[in-house]
């Protein structure tokens, strides 16, 4: 059987607004336009439901329209959703702001995402060769205990991919619990830079290694230059295609998506982060964060860059 890409983070509702540039404190704009989409871990479970890989939701998710369009959007791309929805509770919302460089803010709620159990999550039933990702944000309460508890419960075999966002700075405890679980690091520059405190990218990546089990995998992404892939002691240097940006929001996340697809379809690790550097490239020009793009376009994105 083909390996799963599972998901234990939050899926959310992005609700985007497009504006001309952010409001000064205690001032306003006028948005351009107004969106809701189903984003967070949604995003990157699309850009693997994509690639061809089966794709697993293990987080929670709320009983409201967020919670409903957060299911329809998984289903509509064949995702399973395993845990039952939270009684009683909505999906939470972040609130993206997307100015004309592409650039995007975000403010964050709290709400069904975030009450996940051992239970809940166990009900995704990892096996060996399995990928589980987990997301930084997660690493905050009240969702850091059960997460780490049934992580650390995982059968041999299953790789545990981190892409730590921007929380590991703040709790350094639980970073060193949950850098010790993790087979598989995808990051940007500065997320790297915050653990290793290397500026250099690809120096980066062996600093970054150095907190990690042996073997461990490291992939950090430098924009649109590509990124670097880290893998048996070796760094490896791959290049990006730069495009004209329209929308930022959730470009890591296709690239986490493709990364994790490819490697569960059996492809290597330097090709997989190729294949995921072309799908950031296609991402960046289509509005929206769940926007990742199909195998069959990678594979045409890629033969028209030869």
């Amino acid at each position: 059987m083909t390996a799963r890409v599972i998901h234990t983070g939050q899926a959310l509702v992005d609700v985007v607004l497009e504006v001309p540039r952010l409001p000064v404190r205690g001032g306003n704009v006028n948005a351009t336009s107004y969106t809701r989409y189903a984003g967070g871990a949604v995003s990157i479970l699309l850009a693997a439901a994509r690639t061809g890989a089966p794709a697993v939701h293990a987080g929670a998710h709320g009983t409201g329209p967020n919670g409903d369009l957060v299911r329809a959007a998984l289903a509509a791309e064949g995702v399973r959703v395993t845990a039952p929805p939270v009684p009683g509770e909505d999906t939470g919302i972040c609130v993206v702001q997307v100015e004309p460089t592409a650039e995007r803010t975000f403010v964050t709620t709290y709400g069904a995402e975030r009450r996940i159990s051992v239970d809940s999550l166990g009900t995704s039933a990892p096996v060996a060769g399995d990928l589980v990702c987990v997301t930084g944000y997660s690493l905050y309460a009240p969702t850091r205990d059960p997460l780490l508890a049934w992580l650390e419960g995982l059968a041999a075999g299953v790789d545990v991919v981190l892409d730590p966002g921007a929380a590991l700075a703040d709790l350094p405890d639980v970073a060193r619990r949950v850098l010790a679980l993790t087979d598989v690091w995808t990051s940007n520059a500065e997320e790297a830079l915050e653990l290793s405190g290397v500026e250099d990218v690809e120096a980066a990546c062996a600093a970054v290694a150095s907190h990690l089990p042996d073997g461990a995998v490291v992939v950090v992404r430098d924009g649109p230059e590509g990124c670097f892939v880290r893998e048996g002691g070796e760094t490896t240097y791959v290049p990006g295609y730069p495009q004209t940006p329209v929308d930022t929001n959730g470009a890591g996340d296709a690239h986490t998506g493709v990364l994790c697809a490819e490697r569960a379809l059996g492809t290597p690790w330097v090709e997989a982060a190729r294949r995921a550097n072309a799908a950031g490239a296609i991402k960046v020009t289509r509005r929206g964060p769940a926007t990742a793009p199909t195998r069959a376009e990678v594979d045409a994105f890629l033969a028209g860059q030869r």
